[in-house]
């Protein structure tokens, strides 16, 4: 099993602390070691296989959002603290921009969390967000302006409780999702969207 980056900052201490309190302090010894397994499993990265066609989900979890902004529509994926908190490019692209936004704190199931810290990975014709969660709030991109990207690399990583949307293309219409609110999905494995043409490999 891989592991995200910066995983030793949040297993590594609540370990450490369980072996030293092992013999002082049981109880407290088996809260940090329960604390220190959780982070571990937070910051699995497993390798996924991308189907050849169609625009895959950026993230493992439950669809939250699927709505039309404009001529375009997203589809938000909740992260609960026990899904693979890396995130996966939809489909091939080259990146525009990267831009980090500070904001609130809220749950990332509520709607209200569109307001909180987020990482906008823009691909040009399509975006994905990476959006934190209240408790740690920590977001850390894998990409830069100018890089390319196959469809299932990793974009990012968002530490515990978060949410990952994707601005799909504007080709993609009502017909062509193959997602509803309420759908569990697979990062970089679960077909979110049909295309209208084969600019999808």
């Amino acid at each position: 099993m891989n592991f995200a980056p910066g995983a030793r900052k949040w297993v590594l201490p609540p370990l450490v602390g369980a072996m030293i309190f092992a013999f002082l302090l049981p109880p407290l010894a088996v809260v940090l070691l329960g604390l220190g397994l959780f982070a571990l499993w937070n910051f699995r990265d497993p390798e996924r296989y991308p189907p050849t066609v169609g625009i895959v989900a950026p993230a493992d979890g439950t669809v939250s959002v699927v709505r039309e902004e404009d001529d375009q529509f997203r589809v938000g994926v909740y992260m609960s603290p026990l899904d693979v908190h890396v995130v996966r490019a939809p489909k091939k692209g080259y990146v525009d921009g990267v831009d980090h936004s500070p904001g609130a704190n809220k749950p990332a199931f509520s709607k209200d969390s569109e307001k909180n810290e987020r990482v906008d990975v823009d691909f040009g014709l399509f975006e994905v967000s990476l959006i934190a969660g209240w408790f740690a709030r920590r977001i850390a991109p894998y990409v830069h302006d100018g890089d390319s990207v196959a469809k299932g690399d990793r974009l990012g990583h968002i530490a515990f409780g978060s949410r990952a949307d994707v601005l799909l293309p504007p080709s993609i219409d009502r017909d062509h999702l193959l997602v509803e609110e309420g759908d569990s999905v697979r990062a970089g494995e679960t077909v979110i969207a049909e295309v209208p043409d084969d600019d999808d490999v």
